[in-house]
């Protein structure tokens, strides 16, 4: 029989009336049971964040970065049972699993590193006028307020952590929310901050209920919302509390482009690769997984048959086996909405050329040609196992068909070229562009975020530090500089 596991509340275990039960994607099987907080319980969290933000802004930087650095080394002492845990809550396969965790060891040590630079100040001198003789500018950052972290299902562990470190390495007390389907992640995070000296009220891991969330979103006690998942969601928590501050990391369909001059066996050998691989990693639940392949012509047919075969070699099954790629998706309703949208793609004329099929809440891996203009798959976020491909003529075509998309997370851009990689980055409206690689690749401690309808704001440790923070400045006067 399994225990309950217990949330925490301003940095000590408690249970609240109500619990709810996490099932394995793959088996059904009963991962855990999870206690929920009541309103009571979430209302002495934010008042304990609130009540805590003067203290903890101004603990010592060497107190926050060896919390931080705690954290980051006990995940790597727990990094095999962690990823069970990942791979038995989310489906995912214990390979992507262990990455997942090894991921989370480097943004808790970034952010200790961070927080050790942080905020030292910059210095200006004002007298470039007649006006400002004698006056020195001092600008500082310091702490909007608590944050509200919320934080999705396919990265359970590691965007949990992309939440919570930047905001201890400022001072920024925090609220975690996990996500329904994959609490027990968050809740290890929990395990791991309350072995440390951080001020009591300065962290909660609280799985509330979705329904519940509006309320937590409005509370005026909590300036800052750092949200990742779906666009919906993202935007509706934006236009409920405009006068907030909210960093969206949000959906994409993230396009991996093949241009002429990436022509060698060699060449095409690695873009299939990188593309069947990052196409399917996590099930294709990865908001840069490859959606779509946009390839020159004149190297179209030999790297389609390419992918198709490198998709064909994944590994689809039990995902706490080690040489499995391809896992479950988090549900069986997520599959069925995969499947839903594939078949509308085929029934418009859409070229099936592997893949296709469902079993319970694992869909194959599966390649299309010639998707038509209009369909789900052309416009929205898949978030399943699924590519598309598309022939062009030119650079001017690939790129515009890039742009052509709702979405601008990142993409990648297969070329040689030095002109082309930089012309890209300057025409491409994506928040980041990877050249000689697939758009999947995210190193955490480099800026990442997207434009147009993927949403606003930036992750990266540095980068989140930056968004819970805002600039001060203390003019000094009478100055003999």
């Amino acid at each position: 029989m399994t225990s309950t596991h217990a949330f925490w509340l301003a940095g000590r275990l408690a249970t609240g009336e109500d619990s709810f039960d996490v099932h394995s994607p793959w088996d059904g099987r009963l991962v855990g049971t999870v206690s929920v907080p009541t309103d009571a319980q979430v209302e002495e969290a934010v008042a304990a964040a609130y009540a805590v933000t003067a203290e903890f802004s101004a603990t010592p930087a060497h107190v926050r970065a060896a919390a931080l650095d705690h954290v980051s080394k006990r995940l790597a002492e727990r990094t095999e049972e962690i990823a069970q845990l990942i791979s038995a809550e989310n489906g995912k396969p214990i390979k992507w699993a262990r990455g997942e965790v090894g991921r989370a060891v480097s943004v808790f040590r970034f952010a200790a590193e961070e927080a050790r630079r942080f905020n030292g100040g910059e210095a200006q001198r004002l007298d470039t006028d007649a006006g400002g003789v004698g006056r020195l500018a001092l600008t500082r950052r310091f702490v909007k307020g608590p944050v509200l972290g919320i934080a999705p299902f396919n990265f359970p562990l590691n965007l949990c952590a992309h939440k919570v470190a930047p905001a201890i390495a400022v001072g920024a007390p925090i609220i975690l929310k996990p996500a329904p389907a994959t609490p027990l992640s968050g809740l290890i995070l929990g395990e791991l901050l309350a072995e440390t000296d951080l001020p009591a009220g300065s962290w909660s891991v609280l799985p509330v209920a979705n329904e519940k969330m509006p309320a937590l979103v409005k509370d005026e006690r909590l300036p800052v919302i750092s949200f990742t998942g779906s666009d919906t969601v993202g935007y509706a928590i934006q236009q409920s509390v405009p006068h907030k501050h909210c960093t969206l990391e949000l959906g994409g369909n993230a396009a991996a482009v093949v241009l002429a001059d990436w022509s060698s066996e060699a060449d095409l050998e690695w873009a299939a690769t990188r593309i069947a691989t990052f196409s399917n990693y996590q099930a294709g639940q990865s908001c840069i997984s490859v959606q779509r392949v946009i390839a020159d012509a004149s190297v179209y047919d030999r790297l389609v048959e390419k992918v198709v075969a490198k998709v064909q070699a994944q590994v689809t099954g039990d995902p706490s086996d080690s040489a499995t790629d391809v896992g479950p998706l988090v549900s069986e309703d997520a599959a069925k909405r995969v499947e839903t949208w594939v078949d509308e793609a085929v029934s418009a004329g859409a070229k099936l050329l592997t893949g296709g099929k469902r079993e319970g809440a694992s869909y194959e891996p599966t390649v299309l040609a010639e998707v038509p203009a209009g369909v789900k798959l052309a416009t929205e976020e898949v978030f399943g196992p699924v590519l598309t491909l598309t022939r062009v003529e030119n650079t001017d075509e690939a790129f515009a068909a890039v742009n052509d998309s709702k979405f601008g997370l990142q993409t990648g851009v297969f070329t040689r070229d030095i002109q082309v990689a930089f012309r890209a980055h300057r025409e491409l409206e994506v928040g980041g562009v990877v050249v000689g690689d697939a758009p999947s690749y995210r190193a955490d401690q480099m800026p990442y975020g997207g434009v147009k309808q993927s949403g606003v704001g930036r992750e990266g440790v540095r980068y989140a530090m930056d968004d819970y923070t805002y600039e001060r400045v203390l003019v000094l006067t009478g100055l003999d500089i």
